[in-house]
């Protein structure tokens, strides 16, 4: 007879019961002690001793076909032996016979929304509780009925491991003993409404991708890290007056192995081709398309259902913990794109996690962007800012990441963004912007760079929205830099232009120059530029096939000499002729073609002088660093600016930006001497017609664009040449 409560052992039965760990495992019964157990269709169960496996007790079935119970004298460790219907046979420990393993301070911060290392409670952990190894399994569903684990060590039932309850957050959690390294798992939810929903852990360390999505019990602290010293200069660099060239890569499309199904390569074949590659043309960091996990190949990454796993699709964690580790080494950063501002509606992922509206908003006016098929985060959640937050600090800490780059910061940021009259709603005064976005922006910012100074943030945000890239205490969002929109599309409408038609726009060139102080600034040319039928740079220059890629070597001169750091995304250092696929590999043979290959080591060039040259990047941020010589020759398409270091050296830099060749064009400078050519995107080995100007000029005690001496040099067609005086001259001023 049954020592239960029937309406709980009908709530056990039909897997509805919120507090299993009432009644399940031991307690005590009159002057001794019942056993419960589930094991739905076991033929048998019997309680026997975990060590020497001598029966203690044998048990009835009281409900069902699944809860067995047996009385014992006294309290003392136990197992289960099992033998199932077909036959299998089985020695298990009981979960139901360990304490909780989240303490109370833990659990005061997650409802506070300030617990920073989150992903150490929350998820699987392998660990050992009372001498018994096993994992512990705990997940945030505050209004789900009950909550099991299900997974290959359970015949993925959810009748098996009903989870315990802490009702004053809405955390459950459960230790189950022998589940090993490896083990696929999910979480089982019932809903208040009795739907039953079966969802991969938002905490997951590895996961699988595509059509099958369970999760995979990982353990993150075997890998060992060997970039120590890297870490600790990191912790000092200021990267405003740093060099910065950052080289944006699609892992799974940069290269792929067309003899094996033409597969994408592995996290370590990327890092035996990758790194050298990148470490050869000069980029100082790669910036990866988001590598959390996504089931759907075509959203890029930006359809987030992993937030804690690097996918899959290339390996296991800890061979992409490997791929950092060897940036590293070799002295590049590594960025990744992070996306807190939405999440896809995949069934498995966060969408409804508990059947209810749990980390996205409600009212479809505030929670879905209804363009890209999407959720949006509730931001006015603790726990939702929570898991955000400690996300971030996740891949900065345990993936030893350099810098996040947030992804679509303008459609956080406003309310309407996207949205007719009547689709959306204000906020509490009226307004437009949404508050709390604004607040979790801040305290993103806030917490990254107190807990790992060095590191960057940088925000994709492409409206005026003020001191993006401020600090938070004079009212800025917080960032390190901010991707400079404006600039990229002011420039690709310029060179976009047949050259004849340039000297009515040369505006699109200057306007940037009024605003490149306000904020910390990327100059960008990503992968947004060269899909969805906007063809790839090289293909957007007018001309002729010359006059293609000199524009195109024309444009990436003039990138690297504006004031701001720089991203090239892959593809775009040999001119790629076709638009991006992310389903197949770059076209690497275009590199055996001297124009092709000429761009490449154009870029390559570039680098190097960004970074041997501070006048190139030690003041970015600031009017000190830049100067205009002359922006009124719209007539000619020519253009000219001084770049500045704090040690007093200039670069010259002169833009011809028409096709014509143009002798003794006399550009002003301040002192006398010698002015060497360090860079002339016509040269020969670029691909150009090597129209220069022999070395350098000598400067004349002429008068020009309001200096006392000039240099008359050559400007080659379509082309960026630049200048430094000779420093064994002695200034005439």
């Amino acid at each position: 007879m049954a020592t239960l409560p029937e309406p709980d052992l009908q709530a056990l039965i039909e897997a509805r019961h919120h507090n299993p760990f009432g009644f399940l495992g031991l307690h005590p019964h009159g002057r001794g002690w019942v056993v419960r157990g589930i094991f739905p269709e076991a033929r048998s169960v019997n309680v026997v001793d975990p060590v020497s496996g001598e029966l203690l007790a044998t048990t009835n079935l009281i409900g069902g076909d699944m809860l067995f119970e047996a009385e014992i004298a006294a309290r003392m460790p136990y197992a289960f032996y099992v033998e199932w219907g077909d036959g299998f046979k089985e020695t298990l420990r009981d979960p139901y016979q360990f304490c909780p393993q989240i303490g109370e301070l833990d659990l005061y911060l997650i409802g506070e929304g300030q617990h920073w290392r989150l992903w150490e409670k929350l998820g699987a952990h392998l660990t050992e509780v009372d001498g018994v190894a096993g994992t512990h399994f705990a997940v945030w569903a505050p209004n789900a009925e009950r909550v099991s684990v299900v997974g290959d060590f359970n015949r993925w039932d959810g009748r098996r491991h009903p989870m315990r309850l802490h009702p004053g957050n809405g955390v459950w959690e459960i230790f189950i003993p022998a589940v090993p390294e490896g083990a696929h798992y999910k979480f089982e939810i019932r809903s208040r409404n009795g739907e039953i929903l079966v969802k991969t852990d938002p905490f997951a360390f590895f996961a699988q991708h595509g059509m099958q999505t369970a999760s995979l019990v990982f353990n993150l602290r075997r890998f060992k890290w060997s970039d120590q010293k890297w870490m600790q200069e990191r912790r000092i660099k200021e990267w405003h007056c740093e060099a910065m060239a950052i080289y944006e890569v699609h892992l799974g499309s940069w290269a792929r192995v067309p003899e094996e199904n033409n597969r994408p390569l592995s996290y370590r074949e990327l890092g035996d081709r990758l790194i050298p590659y990148v470490k050869e043309l000069g980029f100082t960091h790669i910036e990866l398309m988001p590598v959390a996990e996504h089931p759907f190949d075509g959203s890029w990454g930006y359809q987030v259902t992993g937030y804690y796993a690097p996918t899959s699709r290339f390996g296991n964690p800890d061979e992409f913990r490997e791929f950092v580790d060897r940036c590293h080494h070799a002295g590049i950063g590594v960025i990744i794109d992070w996306v807190p501002a939405h999440f896809p509606k995949d069934q498995h992922g966060l969408a409804r996690f508990d059947g209810s509206a749990l980390y996205e908003h409600f009212d479809p006016r505030q929670g879905e962007h209804r363009d890209w098929g999407t959720l949006i985060f509730n931001y006015g959640r603790n726990e939702v800012r929570n898991f955000l937050i400690a996300n971030a600090l996740f891949w900065l800490e345990e993936y030893h990441i350099d810098g996040l780059r947030v992804d679509a910061v303008a459609s956080m940021l406003y309310l309407d963004y996207s949205r007719q009259p009547g689709e959306w709603i204000p906020n509490i005064y009226g307004g437009r912007e949404n508050l709390e976005a604004i607040h979790f922006l801040k305290k993103f910012n806030e917490v990254c760079y107190d807990h790992h100074p060095g590191i960057v943030t940088i925000a994709e945000e492409s409206t005026a929205w003020p001191m993006v890239s401020r600090p938070t205490y004079l009212g800025g969002l917080g960032f390190g830099f901010k991707w400079n929109m404006g600039w990229m599309n002011d420039c690709l409408r310029y060179f976009s232009r047949e050259p004849i038609h340039r000297k009515y726009h040369q505006g699109d060139i200057t306007f940037s120059l009024l605003y490149a102080f306000h904020e910390h600034f990327v100059l960008v040319l990503s992968h947004d530029e060269v899909v969805h039928g906007k063809r790839s740079l090289l293909d957007k220059m007018p001309g002729d096939l010359w006059q293609k890629f000199a524009n195109l070597r024309l444009f990436y001169a003039f990138m690297w000499a504006h004031p701001g750091k720089k991203l090239l995304f892959m593809g775009g250092e040999f001119a790629q002729w076709a638009e991006w696929n992310h389903d197949a590999s770059l076209d690497w043979h275009l590199n055996q073609y001297p124009q092709h290959a000429g761009v490449r080591q154009l870029v390559k060039d570039l680098n190097h002088l960004l970074l041997s040259e501070p006048a190139l990047h030690e003041l970015d941020d600031t009017h000190e660093g830049f100067e205009w010589i002359d922006f009124q020759d719209s007539e000619s398409s020519v253009f000219s600016f001084l770049r500045k270091a704090r040690n007093g050296r200039k670069i010259l830099f002169v833009v011809n930006a028409t096709p014509v060749p143009r002798s003794n064009y006399r550009i002003g400078v301040a002192e006398s001497g010698f002015y060497n050519e360090i860079l002339n995107t016509d040269a020969e080995i670029y691909g150009g017609s090597n129209l220069g100007n022999l070395g350098g000029r000598h400067s004349e005690p002429v008068e020009a664009h309001g200096r006392p001496f000039s240099i008359q040099v050559t400007l080659p067609p379509l082309a960026v040449v630049a200048f430094t005086r000779n420093p064994q001259d002695v200034t005439a001023v």
